[in-house]
Formats: structure tokens, C-alpha cells, sequence
């Protein structure tokens, strides 16, 4: 696979399959709070974000006041429902056995959620210890920024053009391609939606995937041709 020297993997919806277990938390917080919204549009509009994020952009849309508690409920629902119920998305290990360039993770969620999450799905050992986590780069450094893409393939010892990105939302598809990587969108976990596929293209993935399995076969594929940036 000459071409890649490295592939980052999103956590959320890539690894494991966490972003239908936080749509349903934020979705009741928010229809709670005086903003109706389903799992579904939560899913599709605010995957990949913080939900700090999340509750910014709800108060410019909605102008309403939330509160600054839900940040904290929030977390302690997400970490509870997350422990209890987190599963990784099928073929991980398969497709991570079959791609023998460096790998690393590049997430928006802390540390903290990262290493119980990956823990308890058994796929800590496969990448640790890179693991890296966007919000320890200082505030506002998150997706859909590309600090925490650029970050990883420095710590990695690799130059961005050498790298392909693995990311299911189209915030994530957004700070790789603005750190000059290729792309590579994934579908394949519970909170993907029928123009899901279609929204990560028109955002700058070259090519979308719905299996893990079909992951080493793609990468083969992309690293045989040089995209455009």
C-alpha cells in the first residue's frame, strides 16, 4: 500500500458505535429544554460535534437561554448510558489487522470517554497509545477545525499528504480536508441516515464505505491513485 504512511480513525461512529447512544441523551435534554428535536436530525445535523457546541449553535438558531447545567447532565448521562451500552462497530479488528502502515486516533472526546470506551470494547490495545484527543489541545481546538489531524500525524512522524482519515461525520470530513489529508467516509453505525453517504462526499470524502471489512481493499485502492486536494 505504497502511498500512506498513516490512517487516523475517528472514535465516535467509526470505532465504536457511540453517536446513537449520545443522539438519544441530546435529544431528550434539548426536547426537555424547549428545542424539539428527534434522534434521527441529531444524527444527521450534530454528529461529530461537542455538545458544548451543540447547545451553541441550538441558542443562535432557537434564541433559547439553555442552561449551563445540561453541559454537566449531559456528560454524566452520556458517561452512564456509554459504559453500560457502547459495542465497537463490526470488522475493526479485521480491517486494523490488514493495514500495515501506522495507525493512530484522533477523536473530539476527552480522554477520559476514550480510554472507557475503547476499554470496554476491547480495541484499546490495538491503538494505544496513540490516542489522541482533541478538547487536550486547548479550548476551540475541536473539529471541525484540523488541529487534532495535524496534531496526530506530527505525533505519528508523518506528513499529512502521507495520511488517509477515516471519519463518518461531515464536521470530521471538513478538519481533515482542511488539514490536507484524503479521506475515507464511514457509514456503517447506528446513527447513519439515508443522505449520510451523500453528505460525506459533497463535504470531500474521495470515496464512502458502509463495512469495516471493505476498509483495507479502499485504502489499497486510494493509495493506487493520487486525488485531487
Amino acid at each position: 500500500m505504497e502511498g500512506f504512511d498513516l490512517i487516523i480513525f475517528d472514535c465516535d461512529g467509526v470505532l465504536v458505535d457511540s453517536e446513537i447512544i449520545a443522539a438519544e441523551v441530546e435529544s431528550a435534554l434539548l426536547t426537555d429544554a424547549g428545542y424539539p428535536i428527534s434522534v434521527e436530525e441529531m444524527g444527521e445535523r450534530f454528529a461529530g460535534m461537542t455538545w458544548h457546541n451543540i447547545l451553541l449553535q441550538v441558542e443562535r438558531e432557537a434564541s433559547i437561554p439553555l442552561s449551563a447545567s445540561l453541559l454537566e447532565k449531559s456528560e454524566k448521562l452520556l458517561d452512564m448510558r456509554l459504559a453500560n451500552d457502547v459495542k465497537a462497530i463490526p470488522g475493526v479488528e479485521f480491517a486494523v489487522s490488514r493495514l500495515p502502515m501506522k495507525r493512530c486516533i484522533c477523536s473530539n472526546s476527552s480522554t477520559k470517554r476514550l480510554d472507557m470506551m475503547l476499554g470496554k470494547v476491547g480495541l484499546k490495545p490495538l491503538f494505544a497509545p496513540n490516542i489522541f484527543s482533541a478538547k487536550d489541545l486547548g479550548p476551540d481546538r475541536v473539529k471541525p477545525k484540523p488541529d487534532i489531524f495535524l496534531h496526530g500525524a506530527s505525533r505519528m512522524g508523518v506528513s499529512r499528504e502521507k495520511t488517509v482519515v477515516v471519519e463518518d461525520s461531515v464536521h470530521g470530513v471538513h478538519a481533515a480536508r482542511a488539514a490536507g489529508m484524503r479521506v475515507i467516509g464511514f457509514t456503517g453505525a447506528s446513527h447513519s441516515y439515508p443522505a449520510h453517504a451523500d453528505k460525506l462526499t459533497d463535504a470531500g470524502a474521495e470515496t464512502v464505505i458502509s463495512r469495516m471489512n471493505d476498509l483495507p481493499g479502499v485504502v489499497a485502492a486510494l493509495a493506487a491513485w493520487e486525488g485531487v486536494l
